[in-house]
């Protein structure tokens, strides 16, 4: 089944820009994935590490791989561009991430496995996630609330 996915991107290291465009042709490549388009990107505070600013932004993809599979694809990018991410959700995040890929929505379903949690669990709290969001699909909603995303945007 072909599914619509979103997936958020960061860098704070060396040419984030240059980073962010490597990231999506990567995307573009993996199998059964095709990059629709991304959104322009803004320059944000870390959240949850210390460091220099990100650029933040979300790409929008088409792809025929279920969502275990396409956060391992995620996780295989990342390690191409040298991020080894914590292996528990407990352990301190690096401050420095030439390369951050998140999951955020795919296909308006929800999900929770160890891994892998669909929606995201704290997007709707972060504008560096709504604001990207929301150039690309201002009326997508939370699978979760029902509610749109523009809703949340508008209460930070």
């Amino acid at each position: 089944m072909l599914a619509t996915a979103f997936i958020g991107l960061g860098s704070n290291q060396g040419d984030r820009e240059a980073t962010l465009d490597r990231a999506c042709k990567e995307l573009n490549r993996f199998p059964g994935t095709r990059l629709v388009r991304r959104s322009p990107t803004i320059e944000t505070a870390p959240v949850e590490a210390e460091g220099g600013p990100f650029l933040n932004g979300v790409a929008e993809i088409q792809t025929f791989q279920p969502p275990m599979s396409l956060m391992a694809g995620l996780m295989n990018i990342e390690k191409l561009f040298g991020r080894i991410r914590p292996s528990v959700r407990t352990e301190p995040l690096s401050p420095a991430r030439l390369l951050d890929l998140d999951l955020l929505w795919y296909a308006g379903m929800t999900l929770s496995q160890p891994g892998l949690e669909i929606p995201h669990p704290r997007m709707r709290g972060r504008r560096f996630v709504l604001e990207p969001l929301y150039a690309l699909a201002p009326r997508l909603r939370d699978p979760v609330t029902g509610r749109p995303y523009a809703e949340f945007l508008q209460e930070l």
